[in-house]
C-alpha cells in the first residue's frame, strides 16, 4: 500500500480597520460580480529608486467562487499568476464596527487564505505581503469612499 503524504498548506488571516466608511460602502467596492467571473489584478512594485516606472509588474488572474451579499463575504481562487502561487484560495469579509464610547464608526476587512507554500518565501514573508496588500487597499478604499 502506498503511503500518502499530506501537503502542508499555509493558512492565515489579515485584518484592516477603516475609520469612517460603512461596511455597505466598502462591500460595494470589494464585491465583483457573480461566481464564475474572472478578473485580472496587477500592480507595479517600486524600483530601487522609489518610483513605479521601473518596477516589476505583479499580476494574478482570479476566479470568484462564492459571494454572499447579505453577509458581505466572498471567496475567490488565484488561477494564473507571476507570484509563484500554485494553489491559493481566499475569503474576504466586510464587517461593521462601532465604538460608541470612542465616537468612532467604520468597518473592518478580514482576508483569510489557504495557500500552498510559495517557493522562495517563508510563511512570515507571505503574511507580510498579505498584510501590506490589505492595509494598502484598505487605505485606498477608505480615502476613495470618504472623498467621493
Amino acid at each position: 500500500m502506498a503511503e500518502e503524504t499530506a501537503q502542508i498548506k499555509w493558512e492565515g488571516k489579515s485584518i484592516a480597520e477603516l475609520r469612517g466608511p460603512t461596511a455597505d460602502q466598502i462591500w460595494w467596492v470589494v464585491s465583483w460580480g457573480k461566481p464564475g467571473l474572472t478578473r485580472y489584478c496587477a500592480s507595479k512594485t517600486l524600483s530601487t529608486y522609489g518610483c513605479h516606472d521601473e518596477g516589476e509588474v505583479r499580476w494574478a488572474k482570479e476566479r470568484l467562487l462564492m459571494t454572499n451579499p447579505a453577509e458581505k463575504c466572498l471567496s475567490y481562487e488565484v488561477l494564473e499568476n507571476n507570484l509563484g502561487f500554485k494553489s491559493y484560495m481566499a475569503t474576504v469579509k466586510v464587517l461593521e464596527i462601532s465604538e460608541p464610547d470612542a465616537g468612532a464608526n467604520g468597518c473592518k476587512i478580514e482576508w483569510s487564505f489557504i495557500v500552498d507554500p510559495v517557493e522562495g518565501w517563508t510563511f512570515e514573508d507571505f503574511m507580510s505581503f498579505i498584510n501590506f496588500c490589505l492595509q494598502s487597499m484598505g487605505k485606498n478604499m477608505e480615502q476613495d469612499v470618504l472623498s467621493g
